[in-house]
């Protein structure tokens, strides 16, 4: 029989990536059944990664060279999160030190176009980053607001528009800034077209409708990327939460010139599951794909919660978006600090890794262990299988890796042990779940 490899975080009781090995067994049950069916594919999985914020570089420029070594191999390498996917803003976002562009105010040419601002932390970090995994990395940009003097209200926070009459110089600004970080080395693969665009915030935010998103993606901004030879830039929409991410998406593609430039849709999650969101959309355009871009546990709203309940947030959400068809997921925020910060206009939150600059320090919180749980075993070219599950106490998805690897993932969030039987051909094992508990499973194909 094939070896069974078995990887289990307990919080209860101080069990973090335990990892036992035993042999597969003939399994009779079949009152407490997971089926496993590899002949039942799905999408194909992209990876996992995190967001490089002006913040997290901060943070990270603020340690040792030992701790920051530590933190790099503990998102990036084998013995991590092996995160092989990064988000990075273009220009400001809230999780950065204060508003900034890379022109100076009213260039209408973008002749003082510089990164220089990125070179002090931020590239630094995502360098480090690309040293460390072991193998190709790939990024995705998102915007939080054009330069000030583009925008209606004139000032980068706030919402308001972009004026129509920059239309086609914010689209060139895109290309100036992918083939800049390109040139340093960054490979820059996908963008969206605006974080959260109908979302008016204190921080940078530029507010989009639907028409106007693809207008902008029409007629400007996949032109201009065809006319730079960067047609290989996959544009996503929307960049918003999932309770509106199939109407905001079918409005924005509903002409097939728009469509054609649109590679999928970039989803959050602050607005609750909405799984069948996604779902939706990949029923209803199977040739598009949808990437989860940012969640992360607001303080504003979830300070109070243990660290058992921040953990199972992610790890629910990443099961029921993995289950739906996203093909990428993408944490928000790498690195912050004990606050939840900096954020320059005070939007703290969590993030699976904690910092303490002035002692040196980091923690690794809950939430490291059950990302690890999905980012470590599901490879990038994974494709999702089929299966069946006897109750709803267990939540479980499952994906068939490039070597012929099955990899199942299952929680239980109840306050009671949850017995399963994983079984593929009548071959598998036999586990009880303990209460408040994520395990993963790991085989090749089962043999008498």
């Amino acid at each position: 029989m094939e070896k069974i490899r078995e990887i289990v975080t307990d919080y209860h009781a101080g069990k973090f990536w335990e990892e036992t090995v035993y042999e597969a067994k003939d399994v009779q049950d079949c009152m407490h059944v997971v089926n496993v069916y590899p002949d039942v594919t799905h999408q194909t999985i992209r990876g996992f990664g995190g967001a490089f914020t002006e913040s997290a570089a901060h943070n990270y420029a603020g340690m040792s060279k030992e701790k920051r070594q530590e933190l790099i191999k503990a998102y990036f390498g084998q013995e991590g999160l092996r995160y092989n996917l990064g988000r990075i803003h273009m220009n400001s976002c809230d999780f950065a030190l204060g508003n900034y562009a890379y022109v100076e105010e009213g260039d209408e040419e973008l002749k003082t176009f510089s990164i220089a601002h990125d070179e002090e932390q931020i590239i630094p970090m995502l360098r480090d980053a690309q040293k460390e995994y072991d193998g190709d990395m790939e990024f995705l940009v998102s915007p939080w607001s054009p330069p000030a003097f583009m925008k209606t209200n004139g000032e980068m926070n706030h919402g308001e528009k972009l004026k129509k009459e920059y239309y086609a110089l914010w689209a060139e600004y895109f290309v100036k800034f992918i083939k800049v970080y390109r040139e340093a080395g960054i490979p820059i693969r996908y963008l969206t077209v605006q974080n959260e665009p109908m979302a008016v915030q204190t921080w940078d935010s530029c507010i989009y409708t639907s028409e106007e998103e693809a207008l902008f993606v029409r007629e400007y901004l996949g032109p201009a990327l065809e006319k730079a030879g960067l047609s290989d830039i996959g544009i996503f929409v929307w960049d918003h939460n999932k309770e509106e991410a199939y109407k905001r998406f079918k409005e924005t593609v509903a002409d097939e010139k728009t469509r054609k430039y649109v590679k999928g849709a970039a989803v959050h999650w602050y607005t609750g599951d909405h799984f069948d969101a996604i779902e939706l959309i990949r029923n209803k355009y199977p040739d598009k794909e949808v990437f989860f871009t940012e969640g992360c546990v607001e303080y504003s709203r979830f300070a109070d919660s243990g660290e058992v309940e921040k953990a199972e947030m992610y790890a629910h959400d990443i099961l029921g978006n993995l289950n739906a068809g996203i093909s990428a997921s993408f944490d928000w925020n790498l690195l912050l600090d004990s606050e939840g910060g900096p954020n320059h206009v005070g939007n703290f939150c969590a993030a699976p890794i904690m910092c303490n600059t002035a002692q040196d320090a980091y923690e690794k919180r809950l939430s490291y262990y059950y990302i690890g749980h999905f980012s470590r075993c599901i490879e990038p070219g994974a494709v999702r299988i089929g299966t069946t599950r006897y109750c709803d106490a267990v939540e479980v998805t499952a994906f068939l890796n490039p070597n012929g690897e099955r990899v199942l993932v299952l929680l239980n969030k109840t306050d009671r042990k949850v017995p399963v039987t994983v079984r593929e051909d009548g071959h598998g094992a036999e586990m009880l779940l303990e209460p408040h508990s994520i395990r993963t499973i790991c085989y090749k194909a089962f043999t008498p």
